[in-house]
């Protein structure tokens, strides 16, 4: 298959950070009651893949649904369709409301959703020249949110095309400075890729765990990964990093343990720990930071992706381990408090006040 990027190669400006984000992905968020996710396949919480079929019949209910509630003007209310995917919202982050030069490496669909995502990245400023188009679907999730900001999550990843391993040259990495990856077993093939490539041209890597089903079902081959010591720095939530913790026996693991283990292998170890904060280790150095207490959760999507954006802005501008937290607590904060794992304009200008509040650097020009 011959794939195409949606822009020359520039060599006057490479991105200062890349996200490997194999497959591009669509992500279409509302807000529901209960009584919508009664009516879903599944139960409630967590994610369940499904078909094209499946996730098409989905959507008209929650459009059905939303048209129901039409005198209900508040944009809470709405249905918000926008790129997605763990590393695009770190990448989006990172360039839209930090003003860090980012790019993708990917692939997306010949198809309205591929286009969508083009459009929605590219918009905030994110290079997308390492950006594959292919022919065949772009991935896509629907995102449903009950009234205490829990999700339920029906991703369609089948069929959906993916930048391979063997498409990967040194030429995508040379100049940037970091790589940021995702965790996931059926992308291990193009993520070993990715880093040694990577680290061939001299780049930091970043890793979040994903998930603690991820992390439990896979725990080997993410050992591997930490072992290797291509890692320099890793991201886990609370649940994860007790999750790796389990194969030592420790049931009872806590997230100075967990950050302590991650530390052997990375220069940076960053556990999240929702609404208490999080722990983070660098060298010698361990701090514990607590989590920003002015912001309201409307939705959690995309709190440890936007909380990784402000952290290694921090890294990148020299700021001290204790500031770099700080910095992800303020934009973790920031993208709860609406629907997706978008930042809006507002909601960054709310950031750059806690940032100044606490006497932290903003973005310039921003």
């Amino acid at each position: 298959m011959v794939a195409e990027s949606f822009c020359p190669k520039q060599n006057d400006h490479v991105p200062f950070i890349l996200g490997l984000q194999p497959s591009a992905l669509v992500d279409s968020v509302a807000r529901v009651d209960c009584s919508l996710l009664d009516r879903i396949p599944g139960e409630r919480g967590g994610s369940i893949p499904v078909a094209i079929e499946e996730l098409e019949d989905i959507l008209k209910e929650v459009e059905t649904s939303l048209r129901d509630e039409a005198n209900d003007d508040s944009s809470s209310s709405r249905m918000k369709t926008m790129a997605g995917g763990s590393v695009a919202n770190t990448i989006r982050g990172l360039s839209s409301g930090f003003g860090i030069s980012s790019g993708i490496i990917g692939a997306c669909g010949d198809d309205e959703q591929g286009q969508l995502f083009v459009n929605n990245m590219s918009s905030h400023g994110v290079d997308l020249s390492r950006l594959r188009k292919k022919k065949g679907h772009t991935a896509q999730c629907v995102c449903l949110v009950d009234e205490l900001a829990n999700r339920t999550m029906r991703p369609c990843l089948s069929n959906a095309v993916k930048v391979q391993a063997q498409e990967l040259t040194k030429e995508d990495f040379k100049g940037s400075k970091w790589l940021v990856l995702r965790y996931a077993v059926l992308n291990l093939e193009v993520i070993q890729a990715a880093i040694d490539l990577a680290k061939q041209e001299g780049l930091l890597v970043s890793l979040d765990l994903a998930s603690f089903e991820m992390v439990r079902n896979f725990k080997l081959p993410l050992l591997k990964l930490l072992e290797s010591g291509n890692i320099d720095l890793c991201f886990a939530n609370e649940d994860e990093a007790t999750e790796l913790l389990s194969f030592r026996g420790e049931q009872n693991a806590d997230p100075i343990a967990a950050v302590e283990f991650l530390a052997k292998y990375c220069e940076w170890a960053v556990v999240t720990l929702g609404s208490n904060g999080c722990i983070a280790r660098h060298g010698k150095e361990m701090i514990r930071v607590s989590a920003i207490g002015e912001s309201k959760a409307t939705d959690a999507t995309g709190a440890g992706d936007l909380f990784a954006s402000g952290f290694l802005y921090g890294v990148v501008k020299g700021l001290s381990l204790e500031e770099c937290c700080k910095v992800g607590t303020c934009s973790g904060g920031s993208v709860i408090r609406s629907l997706g794992g978008e930042v809006t304009l507002e909601n960054w200008q709310w950031m750059y006040k806690q940032m100044q509040v606490k006497g932290l650097p903003t973005p310039e020009g921003l």
